[in-house]
């Protein structure tokens, strides 16, 4: 019996992918935690988590390349507010260039598998 080599496996998004999306969601302007959360699933890490944002989120503050500060709000609790910086604009074109990259050898791939086999010689 032939198993199938990638049953149980799930492929998708890598989750190295959770970076350059918030680099490129605050190059667009500056945003809060949820927020940042809700654009990161429609992107297409609909398994993203709040604890894992929020622990990505402070790694790359450390990194500096964004920075954060707490914003009070009329309707509840003060909200941390994060925007990137210099140097996450710098990361965020080294991040754009290696995805166009991978893009570019996915792409590859593809056309590859989509050829017709050539028929067996008789």
């Amino acid at each position: 019996m032939i198993t199938e080599p990638f049953e149980g496996c799930q492929f998708g998004l890598p989750r190295t992918y959770l970076r350059p999306c918030l680099l490129l969601l605050l190059s667009e302007g500056e945003s809060h935690g949820y927020d940042l959360l809700e654009q990161i699933r429609a992107l297409g890490l609909v398994g993203a988590d709040a604890g894992g944002l929020y622990r990505t989120l402070r790694a790359m503050e450390r990194d500096g390349v964004l920075r954060s500060w707490w914003e009070p709000s009329d309707a509840g609790p003060a909200r941390r507010t994060y925007e990137i910086t210099d140097d996450g604009r710098r990361a965020l074109r080294v991040a754009m260039d290696s995805l166009e990259e991978t893009q570019r050898l996915l792409t590859q791939i593809l056309v590859r598998h989509d050829q017709p086999l050539s028929e067996p010689a008789s």
